[in-house]
């Protein structure tokens, strides 16, 4: 099987999209979908079988970024566990927002996503302002679902960015993302070397530091047994195979 622009992804529906670099393809709506692959251990805020803890990290990063989470959901992608996002985040060059929806696959040293990604042209803030207006001020802002109550940042959590309001701007480009990354999904398919990969296990936690010295005068704290040696040699480490995934025209 070929993978796609030295990713572990083989397949998946390209209907209506022109490739502009590998793994880079652009459609006439102005749509962005592109495939990654990182090989290093992945930075989510919690494992998949975490889902509020997970959520709740997703939407502390997003907002730390400048940015909204819209949704966050666990699913799966050809068999293999995985996120689905989508977000917001102001645009830099001018004023409006650009929507990204994504699947990131991860595994325990490293990970694969397919991005779909749209930004609003010269009339923004359209949605907004007719949702706003149907609803009424009271019920259009709300606590962000996945906050648990606390001030997240960033931009704010609204009725206008839900599904049910696609179907009313069937142009706007969240509605896009949406849409394309819901028809893509069930087209993908993964190489198997990547699908039986382990799981990802979560973040890894951060060193421990030794005790900070005691006052002087003050008595010395023993010091805690290191690790017990095992009664025989590690492992050798597996060499990496000559041809795969992660290698142009891996089989």
């Amino acid at each position: 099987m070929t993978s796609i622009a030295q990713t572990p992804i083989t397949g998946l529906d390209l209907t209506g999209f022109t490739e502009r670099e590998p793994g880079v393809w652009t459609d006439a709506t102005g749509l962005v979908l592109s495939v990654h692959f990182f090989p290093l251990v992945p930075d989510l805020p919690a494992p998949l079988h975490e889902p509020e803890r997970l959520r709740f990290g997703c939407a502390q990063g997003v907002a730390a970024s400048g940015g909204g989470l819209i949704e966050a959901l666990t699913g799966t992608v050809d068999g293999v566990p995985a996120l689905r996002q989508l977000i917001k985040m102001p645009l830099q060059s001018r004023r409006g927002q650009a929507f990204i929806g994504s699947w990131t696959l991860p595994k325990d040293r490293c990970s694969a996503v397919v991005k779909v990604q749209a930004a609003e042209g010269a009339t923004t803030g359209l949605r907004e302002a007719v949702v706003l207006d149907q609803v009424g001020p009271a019920d259009y802002f709300r606590p962000h679902p996945y906050a648990g109550g606390a001030q997240l940042g960033g931009l704010p959590y609204h009725v206008a960015d839900l599904e049910q309001w696609d179907s009313r701007f069937p142009d706007h480009p969240l509605t896009l993302v949406r849409a394309a990354l819901s028809r893509i999904t069930p087209t993908i398919t993964l190489h198997e070397q990547f699908k039986v990969l382990p799981a990802f296990p979560g973040p890894t936690p951060p060193p421990a530091f030794p005790a900070p010295p005691p006052p002087y005068g003050g008595p010395v704290p023993p010091t805690p047994p290191g690790p017990t040696p095992p009664p025989y040699p590690p492992p050798a480490a597996p060499q990496a195979p000559r041809r795969g995934w992660f290698r142009r025209g891996g089989t």
